[in-house]
This record gives C-alpha cells, structure tokens and sequence, in this order.
C-alpha cells in the first residue's frame, strides 16, 4: 500500500510541476510580448454650461497637449539631431503619445470656447470642426503606424524616420492651423 501511495503522491507531484512549468512559461512569454497599445480613454468631461464649463475644458486640453508635448520632444530630437535611440524609451514615449491622443477626441466639446476661456486653440477649431477632427484623427492614425513600424524595426530606420516625420507634421499643421501663436 505505501508504494501505491508514493506512485499517486509522485504523479501528484510530476502533475504540480508540469502545470508549474507551463504557467511560469506563459509567465515569460507574456513579459516579452509587446505591451497592446492602449484603447484611447475619454477626457474628463467638462461639466455642463457656460464659461465655467469653457474654463474646464481648456484646462484639460492644455494639460494634455503638455504632456504629448514632454513626450513627443525626445521622439522629435531623434529626428531633428538623429539622437541614439533607445527601444525602450522611444515605446515608452510612443505609447504614451498614443495614449494622450485618444483623450483630445472629448477634449474639444461644442461651446467649450465661450466666454474667452484661457486657450490658445483658434476659433476654427468649432468653425471648422470637420476639417479639426480629420487632422486629429490623421495624427492618430500616424502614431498607430509609428508605434507598428517602431515594433516591427526596432531601431532608427529610414521607415521609422519617416512615419515620425509624418506624426510631426500632423503637430505643425495642426498648429498651423488651429493654433494662436
């Protein structure tokens, strides 16, 4: 009888350390794999009504375009200097960017420019809201591409300069035209 046992305690065992072994496989595969992009989140939303409303939700897009600022800046001195890249902070800096895109889709509600809030964003953002949210959503769709070909090349290629370049240019054209200076 004691063998019996130690045969179904040993298989009970071998059993534990396979599903061990398994889960801390998966474990590791999932520590190498790229981090998803993440879904675009929504921007806190103003609250409803008037110049205070207005007041919010320049406050919000300020702070978001300050932090695509802080995090695009590394990614454009790669560009503008060619800078060393680092993988890992140009993921890092790319995700982040996407990101933030994501939160301007709410950043901008209708009205959200009475009252003379404290913005920078031009008039034609609400005149022109079709032509805004397709400059928007080409800046968006350029960082998809980035962070593709930044994951697929991982290094300073010339196909990685020129999806960066064009996220740039989505910045400056954007700046150019819905932008005060």
């Amino acid at each position: 009888m004691i063998s019996h046992v130690s045969k179904r305690r040993r298989a009970a065992i071998l059993g534990l350390a396979l599903a061990t072994s398994a889960c801390g496989a998966l474990v590791a595969e999932a520590q190498n794999a790229p981090a998803p992009a993440p879904a675009p989140a929504a921007a806190p939303a103003p609250a409803a009504g008037g110049a205070n409303a207005a007041r919010q939700a320049a406050d919000v897009r300020k702070s978001i375009f300050k932090l695509i600022g802080a995090n695009f800046r590394p990614l454009g001195a790669i560009l503008k200097d060619g800078g060393p890249y680092d993988a890992a902070e140009v993921n890092k800096r790319i995700t982040r960017v996407l990101f933030l895109s994501g939160l301007l889709n709410e950043a901008f509600p209708e009205n959200s420019n009475i009252g003379e809030p404290d913005t920078k964003a031009k008039p034609e953002v609400w005149t022109k809201h079709a032509e805004f949210q397709k400059s928007l959503k080409d800046f968006q769709d350029h960082l998809v591409a980035l962070s593709d070909i930044n994951e697929k090349d991982k290094g300073l290629t010339d196909s990685f300069k020129t999806a960066l370049g064009a996220v740039a240019q989505d910045c400056k054209s954007c700046h150019d035209e819905f932008k005060l200076k």
